[in-house]
């Protein structure tokens, strides 16, 4: 169930929190004193890996006769855009390189390699994800209205086609996305003709990003422009398919907790690093793993520091994972494909009718790295202690309250 009182799931007084927070805070200011020429380098020279994957695939596709290089050229195409649009596109379009004052590769004029809007974008994810995040009825990525991710949302028989629309959203997650981003820019905007404005701004970037991608780029092969075409659509599904299984893992496994809107009154800065810690999820990544992810691998510390540079996420882990030992915090992680079978489970098992029984209650459902307080249970995949379930530890009233 969702939420209200963040503090008392979590088992913490009002000082625990303001000096988890004041902690967090120091985590900030030390990553900020400390980045500069390295990482400037860092996001420079993953731009030109990039365009080069980008350019060199597209060239194999092009030349290639035999199937084993064009498949070769489809999976670094597909790799180049996934590069681009999480590692690039979705870290710049968070501010993360603002501070270099390079033109080109900031927020404000970084456009990315995908459907949709990075403006749009900004907007509904910047702002109305990573501010109320996992807020039912204020954070529109739960579930990103397609889909139903927690009891707290209420059944409808439209979800009996859950797991059919779930492979659908995955195969098309770049236009689902588009879609998405526009509502949440419809939603502020004052008049029909402003919305109208937000509408007329989509259909011409749709209109640029399949021409090059479905014309331009298939009509420069000549008589092989249908190979093109299908390696293009291959490359652009295989995105798709990574960057949903890399956000949903993020965002719906065990663990990532839902919250009311009553949890955002009097909400501090460090009531919101605590909101963030418990409503997001990570799992397991090596280098090559990580950068292909864009180091959304390491989603609570993406959530609890959003502006701060991608390729500092791994040492900021550290620091967060010792903290929430310290805090008896839960630190959710698994090994990816663990992370995701949770989320499979509960896209499937809320499909159904809240009075069909099934194999696991997804809000319940016991999770190896929650683990409690008072308990002695220990998570030896993570090494860290968490709290167990709050059916275990407090009365259900104390956490709906």
């Amino acid at each position: 169930m969702a939420i209200t009182d963040v503090a008392v799931y979590a088992h913490l007084g009002p000082a625990e929190v303001e000096s988890l927070g004041r902690e967090l805070d120091e985590i900030r200011r030390d990553v900020e004193e400390r980045r500069g020429a390295r990482d400037a380098r860092y996001i420079r020279r993953t731009i030109a890996f990039q365009r080069t994957l980008d350019a060199v695939s597209r060239l194999t596709i092009a030349v290639s006769r035999g199937r084993l290089g064009w498949m070769l050229g489809i999976a670094g195409l597909a790799t180049a855009k996934s590069i681009e649009n999480m590692e690039i596109g979705h870290n710049v379009g968070h501010g993360q390189w603002d501070w270099m004052n390079d033109p080109e590769i900031r927020s404000s004029t970084w456009e990315w390699d995908m459907a949709g809007l990075s403006s749009q974008w900004r907007y509904s994810h910047n702002f109305r994800h990573h501010m109320y995040t996992n807020v039912l009825g204020l954070d529109d990525d739960i579930g990103f209205g397609v889909l139903r991710v927690t009891t707290d949302q209420p059944w409808r028989r439209r979800f009996l086609l859950q797991p059919l629309q779930n492979l659908l959203l995955a195969a098309t997650f770049e236009w689902g996305i588009a879609l998405h981003d526009l509502y949440s820019e419809r939603d502020r905007a004052e008049t029909p003709a402003a919305r109208t404005v937000e509408t007329r701004a989509l259909i011409r970037k749709i209109a640029r990003q399949a021409g090059k991608d479905y014309v331009l780029v298939p009509s420069l092969s000549g008589r092989r422009w249908r190979r093109t075409l299908a390696a293009n659509l291959m490359a652009n599904t295989a995105r798709n398919l990574w960057a949903y299984l890399v956000i949903f893992c993020g965002h719906f496994p065990d663990g990532a907790e839902k919250f009311t809107p009553a949890a955002l009154e009097q909400e501090t800065r460090a009531d919101w690093y605590l909101r963030q810690m418990l409503g997001t999820a990570n799992f397991d990544a090596g280098q090559v793993l990580a950068f292909v992810s864009g180091n959304l691998c390491y989603q609570i510390e993406h959530h609890l520091f959003p502006d701060l540079p991608s390729n500092r996420y791994a040492e900021i882990a550290v620091r967060v994972r010792a903290l929430c030992g310290e805090y008896d915090i839960p630190y959710t992680t698994g090994p990816l494909l663990r992370q995701y079978l949770q989320t499979l489970r509960i896209i499937n098992s809320l499909a159904l009718p809240d009075n069909v029984p099934t194999a696991v209650s997804p809000d319940c459902a016991p999770d190896r790295n929650r683990h409690g307080r008072n308990g002695s249970s220990v998570d030896f995949h993570t090494g860290w202690r968490a709290l167990r379930t709050v059916a275990a530890q407090l009365p259900w009233s104390a956490a709906r309250a």
